[in-house]
């Protein structure tokens, strides 16, 4: 046994020769399996991290994708509501009309009691219109002729050279609804 004893001394002898003690060699190997668990640790928070990178950047796109949806619906909506009127305003565009015939044959009276009611009566047709959107497409005598906006019924010759190309009268009046034309203004262009 002494033996035995004599060779643990011998190893710890070189251990202290060598300026280690058991206590730094226990650590040493702890150390080891440490680094060991510390590389295992850091490829499983590279993985975790870019989970959640891939996460983060789904999440926002799907977040982006739903604002443009809301934003797309809104836009939509407010098309459906401005425009939801079209039918009605095409059917009421003709009595419009007449009601403004109407009235210049009422000028012509001389009951001034039937010049004013008639007048009130337009005014109050043409204001309610007014209210739910119903604007004139702009067509005035001299303004330039344009397809996008005028519907040519007939071409006459130019009175002057500088009318030619442009409006010389306006047959019908145009409407809009908001920004869509619901009728052209039908004119009379010069050639």
């Amino acid at each position: 046994m002494t033996n035995k004893n004599d060779n643990n001394k011998d190893v710890e002898r070189d251990f202290y020769d060598e300026g280690m003690t058991n206590e730094e060699i226990d650590n040493n190997e702890e150390d080891s399996e440490n680094q060991e668990d510390n590389e295992d640790k850091i490829d499983e928070t590279e993985i975790l991290k870019g989970e959640v990178k891939k996460e983060k950047d789904n999440f926002l796109r799907l977040f982006a994708e739903f604002e443009n949806y809301k934003k797309r619906t809104s836009k939509e909506r407010i098309e459906l509501f401005s425009t939801a009127n079209k039918e009605l305003m095409t059917a009421l565009l003709p009595i419009l009309d007449d009601f403004e015939r109407g009235l210049k044959e009422v000028e012509k009276s001389s009951d001034k009691a039937l010049k004013e009611g008639m007048q009130l009566i337009y005014n109050k047709f043409k204001n309610t219109l007014l209210q739910k959107g119903l604007l004139d497409a702009e067509a005035k005598q001299g303004d330039l002729f344009d397809a996008e906006i005028h519907e040519a019924i007939s071409q006459i010759p130019a009175p002057s050279k500088k009318l030619r190309g442009k409006i010389i009268d306006v047959v019908e009046k145009g409407y809009k609804l908001g920004e869509t034309i619901i009728r052209y203004p039908k004119v009379v262009i010069g050639n």
